[in-house]
């Protein structure tokens, strides 16, 4: 079984389109339907997106 997607995952993205391939969710099979699949999966890239904000933003501070 796969591992769930991970915040510390965020440093493997480089571009947008990479997003795609670093999000998985291991429970897929057991979602109710694919609407909730779907749903977890926006959830999943949403908080992946906002980890990269922050990784962006240290990187900024340190770079000072």
């Amino acid at each position: 079984m796969p591992k769930r997607t991970s915040l510390k995952d965020a440093k493997l993205i480089d571009d947008a389109s990479d997003i795609e391939g670093v999000v998985s969710d291991k429970r897929s099979g057991w979602r109710a339907n694919a609407a909730t699949a779907r749903r977890r999966q926006r959830r999943y890239k949403r908080r992946l997106v906002g980890e990269l904000v922050n990784l962006t933003q240290e990187d900024e501070f340190d770079s000072e």
